[in-house]
């Protein structure tokens, strides 16, 4: 079905080519998940199967690519549209109308199928993909996760032959991705569709793929085979993999009910090793500092806040890289904040942050309901629950840009709501959903010198901070030509240009890879050990196990469960991490933990 034949591309101005080497065959009616650490080329590849590389993207396609006999070089994009479909990673940017139904129409409307087929295949998509409620809703209103879900359903009504999908679950909660990756298998078992999808999260994705495509490294050649195969030598892999290859199990196990099978042993080896209460790690979580009581809460925005210093043992994301902890705290991080003080700055008022009986309106929905938060300095809180269950808009009370309808909410004595957004800089500081929202400058130098004039910082302190988190990017490069990892870390670095004492993240690691989660979880250890207080709004189970003291689950704009994350996650089938669902009844919730409780045992 695609074809391959010793394909490269390289693009104007680079020191060398983006891919090189590419032959191969996907085969048809077969699931193809892309794995590699960022800026190997992932994207390159699915965009010359689109056909967006060169005819978009410019560039020197060297080689030929065919898709259903068709030369992607000679045939443009919309020449592909009956049999491509492609899913980018930032689907609110490829809407092309305002409203659910009208976009799902719109693809087919463009290949001039009659009305008849087109509501017929409306109707079908509404249902696949549990979108009926919102088939009148305008697209604008809807939460990230249900924005997903329409960009994929858009591309499923002209039933094309080839689904191109970049990251298509990354802003998905769990259960809407269990659902999305359920059509897609059903798509590829029952029609026969081809799905090629490139995906950071492999915990979600890689027992329900056929093949596995692996480019190691910028330049390499690719590697194509089963999942078994390509797991065992893979860079990147997902937690059941790291704890496969901890546990010497054979073969390795790609799922939670492959891994459980082979737990046995090991869960009696922890048991022994935790000491008498089985199931309690060896180092638990923390204790919270402060508790938040019943509440509710809508969808996240901007805001800015402090980090909070976690105390779990290495990650997956960690064991991916070969690191053993993070340390960041008395690393490069460290020594880089102390330039301009000790942590955030608390001259100003700075202070826990509060929320009393909290109520959102927008128009006449509640979407937020009697809310009470309090949030510590040096403490991070995870938000979690399923898509527009309140998170982006409890982040946006946070940061002031959506005032209260009812009750209150302070942070370090002020309303965010009622302060000038010039005095908000250093109390609290929100890197969005979409890290773009806050670029607008054409260079990153200029971006860094707008941080420093709004912040009040000395010019050269964002540029510091950019420095160390992006290496090597020079001060003249636009920040559209950064990858979602790179213009994440600059974004952070625009926000913590104020040292707020108030952190707020929308989904921080939508795109990253295992290696570049793991630097964003150094930095936010460092953060928090400087004494910022960090609120996340996230879909990542595995970040919150690695890196949150408090999980706060929102349904329906309240709080449903509020308490230390190996309480709140162990318990909860859709939260739960992959190592607690092996190791359940226990408590553990990283590979490090389990790592260091085993080298514990094995010391006399």
């Amino acid at each position: 079905m695609i074809r391959f034949e010793q394909v490269s591309v390289t693009y104007e101005g680079a020191a060398g080519p983006s891919l090189q080497g590419v032959d191969l065959v996907i085969p048809e009616g077969e699931l193809t998940l892309l794995v590699g650490p960022s800026g190997v080329g992932k994207s390159t590849l699915l965009g010359a199967v689109s056909g967006l590389v060169p005819h978009f993207t410019g560039g020197t396609l060297r080689g030929r690519v065919t898709v259903a006999g068709r030369d992607t070089r000679t045939h443009k994009p919309r020449e592909l549209a009956d049999v491509v479909g492609t899913v980018g990673q930032d689907p609110p940017a490829h809407f092309v109308t305002d409203v659910v139904e009208d976009e799902l129409a719109y693809g087919m409307e463009s290949l001039g199928l009659p009305p008849a087929v087109m509501r017929r295949r409306v109707e079908e998509t509404l249902d696949l993909l549990g979108l009926n409620e919102l088939r009148d809703r305008p697209i604008a209103t809807l939460s990230g996760g249900q924005q997903q879900r329409v960009a994929i359903g858009s591309v499923l009504t002209p039933h094309p032959k080839v689904l191109v999908l970049d990251e298509p679950t990354s802003a998905l909660d769990p259960a809407a991705a269990e659902e999305v990756l359920a059509v897609l298998q059903r798509l590829v078992h029952d029609l026969g569709t081809t799905v090629l999808m490139a995906e950071h999260r492999l915990e979600r994705v890689v027992q329900y793929a056929d093949q596995v495509l692996l480019l190691p490294s910028p330049g390499a050649a690719p590697v194509l085979g089963t999942p078994a195969e390509i797991m065992a030598v893979s860079p990147v892999h997902p937690p059941v993999v790291s704890l496969g290859r901890l546990a010497g199990w054979s073969p390795l196990p790609l799922s939670i009910r492959d891994a459980r099978r082979q737990a046995a042993p090991l869960r009696a080896r922890l048991a022994h090793a935790a000491g008498p209460t089985p199931g309690n790690p060896a180092h638990p979580l923390p204790e919270p500092r402060a508790t938040v009581s019943r509440g509710s809460a809508p969808d996240p925005a901007p805001g800015r806040s402090r980090a909070d210093a976690d105390r779990n043992p290495a990650s997956p994301a960690f064991e991916a890289r070969g690191s053993g902890g993070s340390g960041a705290a008395d690393g490069w991080l460290a020594r880089l904040l102390r330039r301009g003080g000790p942590g955030p700055r608390t001259g100003r008022g700075t202070g826990p942050v509060e929320a009393r009986g909290l109520t959102i309106r927008r128009g006449r929905t509640e979407v937020l309901r009697n809310i009470d938060l309090a949030v510590a300095p040096g403490e991070t809180v995870a938000l979690m629950g399923r898509n527009g269950a309140g998170k982006s808009t409890l982040l946006a009370a946070l940061v002031g840009t959506v005032p209260p309808a009812a009750g209150e909410v302070t942070v370090g004595g002020r309303a965010p709501h009622r302060t000038p957004p010039p005095e908000m800089v250093t109390r609290v500081g929100l890197v969005p959903q979409e890290p773009r929202d806050l670029l607008y400058a054409d260079t990153v130098a200029a971006e860094c010198a707008a941080a420093d004039s709004d912040a009040g910082a000395a010019p050269g302190t964002c540029r510091d901070l950019v420095s160390d988190l992006l290496p090597d990017v020079p001060d003249d490069t636009h920040p559209r030509d950064l990858s979602e990892g790179q213009r994440l870390a600059l974004a952070l670095a625009l926000v913590l240009t104020g040292r707020p004492a108030l952190l707020l993240l929308d989904e921080p690691t939508r795109g990253l890879d295992y290696a570049a989660k793991a630097r964003l979880i150094e930095i936010l250890r460092a953060l928090a050990a400087q004494g910022h207080a960090i609120v996340l709004a996230t879909h990542d189970v595995e970040l919150a196990a690695e890196l949150a003291h408090r999980v706060i689950v929102l349904a329906g704009g309240e709080i449903v469960a509020d308490g230390p994350t190996a309480e709140v996650v162990v318990s909860s089938p859709a939260f739960a991490p992959q190592v607690a669902k092996i190791l359940a009844p226990g408590r553990w919730l990283t590979v490090g933990q389990v790592a260091e409780a085993l080298t514990a045992a094995d010391t006399p």
